[in-house]
């Protein structure tokens, strides 16, 4: 009733009984496991990780527990467990133990023309048209981008003459002071071309929302909120400069407030990339499932800066010339200190006493061992969808 199994060498001995529990899995049925059988040594040979292996005959001495070992990567671990084809139950758990979400099926519209357009804009893989279309919507994109950046530039900065009092120069010459109009002009050629931008980035969220299968999930998905938040700036600012030009408009101080907070938020477009980019996904992901190890990398930064900060203003309250002149100012020291920052425009100014500067080299090396924490927590996570993605890519 004893049955040997070879792991890459390591041997494990169980009960037949034990591995009948789960019959659909590889180990449990008969027939999956008779070709890795080596009848000259009486055994069962598989050239697989062996501390996995440790998990996998847990699960079946337990009844179904499945717990990956320590020292085990995430990704190594999952192989594994598709190889012995434990029951999808098992993996389910095993996922959301993880902090991994189910990958869910793609709902698709129903109406064929419809299906073929959610697909062109929504799946970039799908076919040759809708890489095409993700290739225009990232050009479209990275202009738009340029474009922000490029009008910030002084050479293409409008410029208006402005209220102060006229100059008169050393010819006689009587000039009037300028500065830097804030409100683009319909004429402006960046404006002309965040026009066209603006209008694909409506097109192809119109597109979207009437080929959507479902139109509450379009509305509650985050990228999508990303897209109208791209668009809604533009409109603002159209608004601004139509009431601009008109007789009623009052408080321009105030517009041009407002202008500046909108152009601002233009910068968010950039995340219209993550679309597009398998990369700036699979970070995504990454982080998502990594919020509790980089939560507790924010508290323990917190806990530390609050201690080097009591720390470093206690030691230099005496200093007449001190940077240190209460705790909520050395927050910032010790937050650049810990982050292996260090701007200099705060340091301790103690020339005799060491205190300071011990408290200082404390707070470095600290922050470099907390910063360093959840790096082996979060590496093996960014490792599981990496492979997954591969994965999908090549089936």
């Amino acid at each position: 009733d004893r049955v040997i199994i070879n792991v890459s060498g390591l041997r494990f001995e169980t009960h037949l009984s034990t591995l009948e529990r789960f019959p659909k899995t590889l180990l449990g049925d008969e027939k999956k496991r008779k070709k890795y059988f080596d009848a000259l040594n009486d055994e069962y040979f598989f050239d697989r990780n062996r501390p996995s292996f440790n998990a996998i005959l847990y699960y079946y001495q337990s009844g179904g527990r499945l717990h990956r070992p320590s020292n085990v990567p995430t990704d190594v671990f999952t192989e594994e467990v598709r190889f012995y084809q434990l029951d999808s139950a098992t993996l389910e758990k095993y996922y959301k133990d993880e902090g991994y979400e189910k990958p869910l099926p793609k709902p698709l519209p129903r109406n064929p023309l419809r299906r073929k357009l959610w697909l062109m804009f929504e799946y970039p893989d799908s076919s040759l048209e809708a890489r095409f279309v993700a290739l225009l919507s990232v050009t479209v994109i990275m202009l738009s981008i340029i474009i922000f950046c490029l009008e910030t530039l002084p050479y293409f900065r409008p410029h208006k003459f402005s209220d102060n009092d006229e100059t008169e120069n050393a010819t006689g010459n009587v000039t009037k002071p300028t500065a830097e109009d804030d409100m683009p002009k319909f004429t402006d050629k960046f404006f002309m071309i965040e026009s066209v931008c603006i209008i694909y980035f409506i097109f192809e969220l119109v597109c979207r929302f009437i080929c959507c299968p479902n139109v509450m999930d379009f509305i509650t998905d985050f990228m999508n909120v990303i897209d109208l938040i791209a668009i809604i700036p533009y409109l603002i600012t159209l608004v601004t400069m139509l009431a601009k030009s008109s007789s009623s408009f009052g408080n321009q101080a105030m517009s041009f407030a407002v202008v500046r907070v909108i152009r601002l938020v233009r910068v968010f477009r950039i995340f219209k990339l993550s679309r597009y980019s398998k990369g700036l996904q699979i970070l995504g992901q990454t982080i998502r499932s990594s919020s509790k190890e980089l939560g507790m990398l924010i508290f323990f930064l917190l806990i530390c800066v609050v201690i080097f900060s009591s720390a470093v203003y206690f030691a230099e309250m005496d200093i007449v010339n001190t940077d240190f002149r209460s705790i909520p100012e050395a927050f910032w020291w010790a937050l650049v200190t810990m982050t292996t920052v260090g701007y200099g425009d705060m340091y301790p100014r103690v020339l005799l006493d060491t205190s300071g500067k011990l408290i200082g080299s404390m707070c470095a090396v600290v922050g470099v061992l907390i910063n360093a924490l959840p790096a082996p927590l979060i590496i093996p996570n960014f490792n599981y969808f990496r492979n997954s993605q591969t994965q999908r890519k090549n089936k």
